[in-house]
């Protein structure tokens, strides 16, 4: 099951194909023009040393020689399994036809195979071109040994014996000809799998980036919408309350001035209370290392004091702690603490002149700890709840804080908030 697996994944894994760089094939043309010359002046010292005696070919047959065998490597990495065949050609006829040169060729013949072997994407294609290379190397050299053996020249080494010197040169040569193809197969494979390799980490380092760039995309959309929501909860609450008292102010100033003066002074310590939240929450923006939202002063403690500002403007608002309280994390807190404010500030606007409210906390549970708070209240049957960002934040604090919340109006009329925060999830949450 694992090597299916290996190879269905070696199946679905794209293939690597090389691009060749104009700087590569500039590289490619010098090494073709140096091999060139380096032939050239090989085939000329071994026509001086006599490598094949004097009953070789003429000069200029070395410089025919010499351009087909380098020539094709200015190409190599563009055409290499055609480079591979043309040197292969042209080493087997000059060594044919006794073209003193016996250093080049090997090299570029080494090179050509390489080449097969780094940059040939179809693997199994480059495995045919090479074994039908060396295949074809390999018998040649079984012929040569061949007619070497049986004939009756008697110059040379001795054939004399089990082991003669012949037969110690021709394994010799056998055994040079193994390294030699074995390890232009070798460094050509290896090649290529650095090649795959530096790609593979390349498309990985692509990929971390991608992902980097999102995370912090996605960092600074997780950061507006807190600084949205914040704002939307201060900025509600308080500018909702001060309407109401500037509603009312309005209609007894001519009747009541003392009532109006109270009024506007409500309004008064609406707006700087305001400005205070909305200046400590700038503050948190502004500076680096500020406390967490966990450090923040809002929990349920002071959630009697929300009802008690619900209730100074215009909203009868009743409070009930239910159950043994349990420890609830300070994000648990905050979070309660603003879906209960938006929940109270909903319903002095939407719920008309004669709604009251009740707001209750309950501690559920000792094996499963948990903590519930419900707001709700009555006044006006609403077909369904308005989409807006106050009940949007309220569901971004409850799934923030590992629970659920249900949002709803209710069928005797009023609307109905409840969350439900199972305490050993919150303490996760808050941790993280």
């Amino acid at each position: 099951m694992r090597v299916s697996l290996r190879s269905r994944a070696a199946r679905l894994r794209p293939a690597l194909v090389r691009t060749v760089t104009s700087d590569e094939l500039r590289a490619d043309v010098w090494l073709a023009a140096a091999l060139f010359v380096a032939a050239i002046l090989s085939a000329w010292l071994g026509q001086v040393a006599g490598i094949y005696g004097t009953d070789g070919p003429a000069f200029s047959w070395a410089l025919v020689f010499a351009a087909a065998l380098t020539i094709p490597l200015a190409f190599r990495r563009r055409f290499p399994e055609l480079t591979v065949v043309l040197v292969a050609v042209a080493f087997f006829l000059g060594v044919t036809f006794r073209i003193p040169e016996v250093y080049v060729g090997n090299v570029a013949m080494f090179i050509a195979m390489y080449t097969v072997g780094a940059w040939v994407a179809d693997r199994q294609r480059a495995n045919g071109v090479r074994l039908v290379v060396v295949i074809g190397m390999f018998v040649w050299l079984i012929v040569t040994t061949f007619q070497a053996a049986i004939s009756p020249d008697d110059d040379g080494l001795s054939r004399a014996g089990l082991f003669s010197p012949f037969a110690a040169f021709m394994i010799i040569q056998f055994l040079v000809n193994v390294a030699y193809f074995g390890g232009a197969w070798y460094f050509g494979d290896r090649a290529w799998a650095q090649a795959q390799a530096r790609a593979v980490l390349e498309e990985r380092t692509a990929e971390l980036e991608r992902e980097r760039e999102i995370t912090a995309a996605q960092a600074v959309a997780l950061d507006r919408v807190r600084i949205a929501r914040e704002l939307h909860d201060v900025v509600a609450h308080h500018v909702s309350a001060m309407g109401v008292q500037a509603g009312a102010a309005r209609a007894v100033l001519d009747r009541d001035p003392a009532a109006a003066r109270a009024s506007l002074g409500s309004v008064e310590e609406s707006a700087r209370s305001a400005l205070t939240e909305l200046r400590q929450l700038l503050d948190t923006l502004r500076t680096p290392d500020a406390g967490a939202p966990s450090d923040s002063t809002l929990s349920l403690a002071a959630l009697p004091d929300l009802v008690a500002h619900a209730e100074q403007n215009g909203l009868p608002t009743t409070y009930a702690v239910i159950g043994a309280a349990h420890p609830v994390p300070e994000v648990v807190q905050v979070n309660l603490y603003r879906i209960a404010q938006e929940a109270l500030t909903n319903a002095r606007r939407h719920a008309g002149p004669d709604a009251s409210a009740d707001v209750r906390l309950r501690y559920a549970g000792v094996g499963a700890p948990a903590v519930e708070l419900e707001v709700t209240n009555t006044g006006r049957v609403l077909a369904a709840a308005r989409p807006g960002l106050g009940l949007v934040g309220m569901r971004e604090r409850a799934t923030a804080s590992g629970g659920t919340i249900e949002t709803g109006p209710r069928p005797r009329g009023g609307f109905l908030v409840r969350v439900s925060v199972p305490l050993d999830i919150a303490a996760t949450e808050g941790t993280r």
